[in-house]
């Protein structure tokens, strides 16, 4: 069996008998087109099922109006609620985006940013990996880049980003005004910026609080294996997870192990997710602008994109520390219940 041939714009004109032109202009919404020769062509466009080339009508013209964007896992509802508002942002303006995943991995990040300019994007918005993003950027990109979310090394790009430390510091008080004596506080790097911000702001607000961290790494079930035996070997009183990775990962293994909240364990998470409001008891926990995050990304890109030379920019949203009952020393009825800090 023949493949069947992809409609083209000649094959629109020649069944509307009408010039290519005529076709275009009709298609581009010109009025210099009489409402004959437009009827005849929108007839053969719906015979046809022809769909017009935006790749090749973007070359022709000059004009970008893709963005790409590239972000560590698209499986953290974190950076999907990201990609969806950043995305509701981009077609408001007439831009598309193509979104990438680099599955956390600096090798795999590095072959996207290469294969990425062959789209000749308008302009590029990544959640790096870690903070040595310009060691990654390949020559002859040329489309300027809005960093978001993990901070790079070099200042030479616009940021926005979180206060990570004044929320973790605002955890650790919590904890200690509480009463409890020590506290282990598990991430998966703190190769990552966030995750070291975090860290070191938690230690600011810890006062007498003991604190100890263990870095976890982004594999599931070994991380899950360095946690098992920390927990099984010396308990702390409370845990404080540093992302929703190892939010999830120690959440789970509590309940495996019999262990309660916030019986046995006391438990925090800087990352907020749904789930986290929706179980008992629930879960004190810092939730960032995610939307705020991206739609300020966006607005920064856009002013790139048309042409802007102001100084690079770095921009830090706050966030929100709402404290339930999974770090109440004498859990609520009401488990779940929250107050703002």
């Amino acid at each position: 069996m023949s493949r069947q041939q992809t409609p083209s714009i000649r094959m629109v004109a020649d069944r509307a008998g009408v010039s290519i032109a005529t076709v275009s202009n009709v298609l581009n919404g010109k009025p210099n087109v009489s409402p004959n020769f437009a009827d005849r062509v929108r007839a053969a466009v719906d015979e046809l099922g022809y769909v017009a080339d935006i790749a090749a009508s973007r070359l022709r013209s000059g004009k970008a109006a893709l963005v790409a964007v590239i972000v560590p896992d698209l499986t953290n509802p974190m950076f999907a609620s990201f990609v969806s508002t950043l995305e509701h942002e981009a077609r408001g303006d007439g831009f598309d985006l193509a979104v990438l995943s680099s599955r956390n991995d600096p090798m795999e990040e590095a072959d996207r940013l290469a294969n990425v300019r062959a789209w000749r994007p308008g302009g590029l918005i990544v959640v790096p990996c870690d903070g040595a993003l310009s060691s990654r950027l390949p020559a002859g990109l040329a489309a300027p880049a809005v960093v978001a979310d993990r901070i790079p090394d070099d200042a030479r790009f616009d940021l926005v980003a979180v206060d990570n430390g004044p929320s973790s510091a605002a955890i650790a008080a919590h904890l200690a005004q509480t009463g409890l004596a020590n506290c282990l506080v598990v991430g998966t790097s703190l190769g990552i910026s966030n995750v070291r911000e975090r860290w070191e702001g938690f230690l600011t607000g810890a006062g007498a609080m003991r604190a100890q961290m263990l870095e976890v790494g982004f594999e599931a079930e070994a991380s899950a294996n360095l946690l098992r035996e920390r927990l099984s070997a010396d308990r702390p009183v409370a845990l404080f997870a540093l992302d929703h990775m190892t939010s999830l990962m120690a959440y789970q293994l509590i309940a495996e192990m019999g262990l309660s909240i916030p019986g046995d364990i006391a438990f925090a998470s800087f990352d907020e997710m749904e789930w986290m409001r929706l179980v008992s008891p629930g879960i004190t926990a810092v939730r960032q602008p995610v939307e705020d995050m991206a739609v300020a990304a966006w607005s920064l890109l856009r002013g790139r994109m048309a042409g802007s030379d102001e100084p690079h920019e770095t921009r830090r949203l706050g966030c929100a520390v709402s404290i339930r009952g999974s770090t109440q020393r004498v859990p609520s009825r009401r488990g779940g219940r929250a107050g703002k800090v």
